[in-house]
C-alpha cells in the first residue's frame, strides 16, 4: 500500500516567474514528430522559462518503439528533474504508453524529501498523477504538454496554463462552452482522475487508491468507443473505485465515436451513483483544453456548469 504522504511535500508548489528554469521529460511515448515539441519548446521560452530537455526526451526504445527509451532511462529523467533544486515544473512532452512500466522504479523516499514542484501532463501521465497525490501528496495539474500540436495551435490551450502556472488565482473558475448537467447539482471535494482507460487499468496495483471517495472525479479519454467505455466504467464501478465519489466531471472523448452514443453510456453508468455529474468541460484529448488542477479541494456545479477552486492551486513565490 502507498505510504502517506510527509514532509516538505506536503505544501503547494510555487507557481512560476519569469526565469524559472522547468523540466522536460519523456515518461511514456516515444517523440515521433520532432517539429511539435520544437514549437512547444519555444513557446514556453516565449514565457521566459528556462527549458531544460533532459537527456533521454528524443529516445526510442531499442525494441519497443513505442516507448520513448528504457524503463530505467525514462525513470531517471523524471529523477532527475523532480530533484534538481533549479528546477521549478516539470512538463511532460507527450503521453501515449509507459508510465505504468517506469512507476515503480522511482525512489519515493527521495522524491518525499525533495521540495514540491509542478507536475504537468494528461493521457497516460494520469499514472504519475496518481503516484505523485498517493506517495508525495503534492497537487498537480492535468493539462497540455510541450509536444503536443494543440498546445501551439489553440491559443485558449496554452494560455489558460500560462495563467494557471504564472497567475493561478485568475483560473480557480474553470468553465468552457457546451457544458451540461447530466446530474444536475452541487458537491464538494478534491478533484482527482484523469484518462478513464488508466484509471482502470491502475486498479489493484501499488500506487493506485482503494476509492475515490470524496473526490470530484474528472474523467476523459480518446479512442475508446462506447462499448470499451461501457466496460471501463462498469470495471470501476465494480472494483469499488467509485464508492463514495463526491461528483464526477466529464472532458473531451475525442475520437471515441458518436459523442450521443457516449453520452447515453455515461448516463447509464454514472447516474445512479446518485451525485453531481458535468458533460463537457473541455479539457483532455480534444482540440482545446482546459488546464484542470488535481489534489485541490473544489466545488462543482453541474448546473451552472463550472470548477471553482478553494484556493489557487499553486502558492506564491515565497512559499505561502
Amino acid at each position: 500500500m502507498p505510504q502517506p504522504p510527509t514532509g516538505p511535500a506536503d505544501a503547494r508548489p510555487r507557481r512560476l516567474v519569469p526565469g524559472d528554469r522547468v523540466a522536460l521529460i519523456a515518461p511514456s511515448g516515444a517523440v515521433v514528430e520532432p517539429g511539435p515539441l520544437a514549437a512547444g519548446t519555444e513557446l514556453l521560452r516565449s514565457w521566459g522559462l528556462d527549458v531544460l530537455t533532459l537527456p533521454h526526451v528524443h529516445d526510442t526504445h531499442p525494441d519497443l518503439v513505442h516507448l520513448a527509451g528504457t524503463d530505467a532511462d525514462r525513470a531517471a529523467d523524471f529523477h532527475s528533474a523532480w530533484l534538481d533544486p533549479s528546477v521549478a515544473a516539470v512538463i511532460c512532452v507527450r503521453g501515449g504508453f509507459g508510465v505504468q512500466r517506469m512507476i515503480d522504479l522511482l525512489d519515493w523516499d527521495a522524491l518525499r524529501a525533495a521540495p514540491p514542484k509542478t507536475l504537468v501532463g494528461y493521457s497516460d501521465i494520469t499514472v504519475l498523477h496518481e503516484a505523485v497525490h498517493t506517495r508525495l501528496g503534492v497537487p498537480t495539474l492535468y493539462g497540455p504538454m510541450a509536444g503536443i500540436g494543440s498546445f501551439t495551435s489553440d491559443h485558449r490551450t496554452a494560455d489558460h496554463l500560462r495563467r494557471t502556472l504564472f497567475h493561478p488565482e485568475t483560473t480557480t473558475v474553470i468553465r468552457s462552452g457546451g457544458t451540461a448537467p447530466l446530474v444536475p447539482g452541487r458537491a464538494r471535494g478534491t478533484l482527482a482522475g484523469g484518462c478513464v482507460s488508466l484509471l482502470a487499468s491502475e486498479r489493484g496495483t501499488p500506487t493506485a487508491r482503494p476509492s475515490f471517495a470524496g473526490t470530484l472525479l474528472i474523467l476523459e479519454d480518446v479512442n475508446e468507443q462506447p462499448y470499451q467505455l461501457d466496460r471501463i466504467l462498469t470495471q470501476l464501478l465494480r472494483s469499488g473505485a467509485l464508492d463514495g465519489v463526491a461528483g464526477v466531471v466529464l472532458g473531451s472523448w475525442e475520437n471515441c465515436g458518436p459523442p450521443e452514443d457516449v453520452r447515453r453510456v455515461m448516463e447509464d453508468r454514472l447516474a445512479p451513483l446518485g451525485v453531481p455529474v458535468l458533460w463537457n468541460l473541455a479539457f483532455g484529448h480534444g482540440p482545446s483544453a482546459l488546464t484542470i488542477p488535481l489534489g485541490v479541494p473544489a466545488v462543482l456545479d453541474a448546473t451552472a456548469g463550472t470548477l471553482t477552486l478553494d484556493r489557487p492551486v499553486l502558492g506564491t513565490p515565497n512559499g505561502q
